[in-house]
């Protein structure tokens, strides 16, 4: 199955998160900021998708951050981005990677239906 690398500051939330998505049968490597995405990102190794929220580290532009050197890093990167937000365009006007979206707080459910969309 796929490697998702899981950044997400609130370390119950990325546990929760990691948990679900090796449930699905996929491979996770956690990250609570840019420096430790970044690690991952210069490692050798698949990382197939990048899970990430918008608010990383309480900064507005945290994850899309993350996202921008995932996807330059690692062209062709799928991100799925979450938030407690309401999505709005301006947020998804600065998607990269395919940009697809998933709001807080989401279901076991609604996060499998969100990574296979994104995966396929």
């Amino acid at each position: 199955m796929a490697v998702i690398l899981v950044v997400e500051d609130d370390i119950f939330i990325r546990e929760n998160a990691q948990w679900m998505i090796e449930d699905l049968g996929h491979g996770t490597l956690p990250a609570c900021n840019l420096a430790g995405a970044l690690a991952h990102l210069s490692a050798p190794g698949e990382i197939d998708a990048l899970f990430v929220d918008i608010r990383l580290d309480r900064l507005t532009q945290g994850g899309y951050d993350v996202a921008d050197q995932a996807v330059r890093m690692r062209p062709g990167l799928r991100v799925l981005y979450t938030s407690g937000s309401t999505l709005t365009d301006e947020m998804s006007d600065l998607f990269v990677g395919g940009g697809q979206f998933l709001q807080k707080p989401y279901s076991a459910d609604q996060l499998e239906t969100s990574v296979g969309a994104l995966l396929h």
